[in-house]
Parts: C-alpha cells; structure tokens; sequence
C-alpha cells in the first residue's frame, strides 16, 4: 500500500520525485528536435524565395536596407504579412494570437509571485519573450522557457499556505492592464489592418507589456489604498480571477467562433504563399502546445492537461490554457496544503503555532 501512494504520487507531482537533468529535460529537448525537424520537412521554396527577394532589396527595401539587420527583418515582416493575406488566415492566426494571450498572462503571473524572485527567466520574462518572438518561437519555449518553470518547479512546496503564490494587490490590476494594452490591442490593430508598419509594432508586444505593467503598478503604488491593500492569491477568489484571466478566455471563445465560422462559409481564399505561412506558424505553435502540456503535467500530474485538451476542443486554445492554469493552482495550493501537514505529522505533534500557519482565509471551516 505505501509502495501504491508512492508511485501516485509520482505520477500526480513528477517534479518533486523524478531528477531534473536528464529525466525531466529530456522530453522538451527531444520535442525541440522534432519542431526542427517538422518545420523543415513541411518547409517549401516559398520561404526561400521570400528571402532572397528581401537580400536583393525587391521587398521593403527601407526595412530590408538596414545593414545587418535589414534581410531578417524584411523576412520576418513580409513572412507575417502574406500570413495575413486572407481572411481565412486571420481567423486561423485569430486563435493562434489568443492563445500566444493566454501564456503572455500565465507567464506574466508566474513572474509576479514573489517565490520566482531568484529564478531570473521565470521572473524577468520581457527579454526570453522577446527572443520567442522575434527569433527562436517553439525553440525557445522549449529549451528555455520551459526547463526554467521545470527547475522552479522542483522546489516546491516552499512557504507555508499560498505564501510566496500571492501577488501584490498593484498586480491584480497592473497585469490585465498591460496585456490588454500591449498585447490584444496591437494584435487586434494588425488582424484589422494588416499591414508592414502594424506587423513592425506588434512584434515587440513584450516590451510594451513590461513597460505598461511598470508604469501602472507605480502609479497604482502611489495611493493609499493599494499601499496598504495585502498581497492576495488570485485564483483563489472569483473577482481577482476574473480580473486577470478574463480577457485571454473572452478572446480565445471569440477567435474560435470566427474561426469556426470562416471554415463553415466554405471557400478557402488563401493564395499558396499564404496558406505556406499559415501552416509553418501552425506546425509551431503545435509544438508549443505540446510542451505546455508536458510542463503542466510535470508540474501537478496528468489531471491538467486533460482538462486542457477538453477545454481547448470546446472553447479554443487560449481558453483551455487559462482554465487549465486555475485548475494547476488550485492542485498545487490544495497538494501544499497535504505535504505541509503530512510533514508537520512527521516531525511531531503539530502546534498552536505551526497550525495557525498552515491555515488561511481560504481554509474551510468545518474540516
């Protein structure tokens, strides 16, 4: 029986009990090796093409003139650009953004809890969001991104409760704010009105997150109310939730509607470059998708992903991440809770002291 709950227990918290290198980093690195490879197999003579007429200057030749820098950008902007050439494809890129929303908000939540503090990439995300974007997509979640949640994850449970998991009462507001205004609001700008200057200036979503998310929580800082309102467990209370996790869940229900509705119309207006485009971006945010997976999974058992592949069928796949993640934090609030005091019965009679630690506001009463 003790050999039975150990091996559920492997399974339910596979970062606590399997080694981090190289059990755990195995399946992203491997998993990076087949978006390279799958990227390159569906790769075609379009892509080639496209570059070698921004390397002789026949496209965006003010972008594609910058030395150095100007073929890559010229590429990347123009790659964007035909993927946007039909209505089609902004519907499908419409699900892909909601979902890019709906990690920016996780990743930029995991960075606010006050127990990512020593883990740099984890607490300080502009720049590895930025290189995901602008260089390395699926590459860089899952050699980077990924094994850095991974290795965070290893060092649970930390403080008693949901000490160390509550963010500052400035980010509850600060967080929603910046991805509306630095995400969505330059993503809806480009699937509007695609064009070379709305591409350029969505493409560097990170740092205006970062800058919108700094600027709100210092002038929120600055009253009274918020300088003295506790810090609070978001997910743990139905109105902070909302706050933060609504919009990614709104947009991803409206991209998948028109999504299904743009197939359900019947004829497909891509041209070949596009539906060329369409597909690479597809095939990686797939992979992406998988590796979310995965992380989750190691994080707090196999419970997650499930809910997540559910809920991303019905409702799209920005929806089942963000529910998926209310669903991981209150797994690993409610597993907290259970090591903490089969570790309090371990070590002894449990005090009035360590007691009082292991309960808060969101405790039953009646247990």
């Amino acid at each position: 029986m003790p050999a039975d709950d150990s091996c559920a227990r492997r399974w339910r918290r596979p970062a606590q009990h399997v080694p981090l290198v190289p059990h755990l980093v195995v399946v992203p690195v491997l998993l990076a090796v087949a978006t390279a490879v799958s990227l390159f197999v569906h790769s075609d003579v379009n892509a080639a093409l496209l570059w070698s007429q921004c390397h002789a200057r026949a496209l965006l030749p003010a972008l594609s003139r910058v030395r150095v820098l100007g073929t890559p950008a010229c590429f990347l902007v123009s790659f964007l650009h035909a993927a946007l050439d039909s209505l089609r494809s902004r519907a499908v890129l419409g699900v892909v953004l909601a979902f890019v929303g709906s990690l920016l908000t996780v990743s930029t939540v995991e960075a606010a809890r006050p127990m990512h503090a020593g883990n740099p990439v984890v607490a300080r995300p502009t720049l590895p969001w930025l290189v995901f974007n602008l260089v390395g997509g699926a590459l860089v979640w899952q050699l980077v991104i990924v094994p850095a949640f991974i290795l965070a994850a290893k060092a649970w449970p930390a403080p008693p409760g949901r000490a160390g998991r509550e963010l500052a009462a400035t980010e509850v507001v600060a967080i929603p704010v910046a991805v509306a205004l630095g995400f969505y609001l330059p993503s809806a700008l480009m699937l509007a009105g695609p064009s070379p200057v709305s591409i350029g200036v969505w493409l560097f979503f990170p740092v205006y997150v970062s800058l919108v998310r700094r600027l709100v929580r210092h002038l929120l800082g600055l009253t009274r109310w918020f300088r003295s309102a506790p810090p609070c467990h978001v997910e743990s209370r139905v109105r902070t939730a909302l706050a933060v996790y609504a919009l990614p869940l709104l947009a991803s229900v409206l991209a998948h509607g028109l999504v299904a509705a743009s197939f359900l119309a019947g004829a497909d207006d891509r041209k070949e470059l596009t539906r060329s485009a369409v597909r690479f971006i597809e095939i990686d945010f797939q992979y992406i998708g998988l590796t979310l997976l995965y992380w989750v999974f190691v994080e707090v058992g196999w419970r997650v992903p499930l809910a997540m592949v559910a809920s991303s069928v019905l409702l799209g796949p920005g929806a089942g991440t963000v529910l998926g993640w209310l669903y991981r934090e209150r797994l690993i609030t409610s597993d907290r809770h259970v090591l903490l005091r089969e570790s309090a019965v371990e070590d002894g009679p449990v005090g009035e002291e360590s007691e009082r630690d292991l309960v808060d506001e969101q405790t039953p009463l009646v247990r």
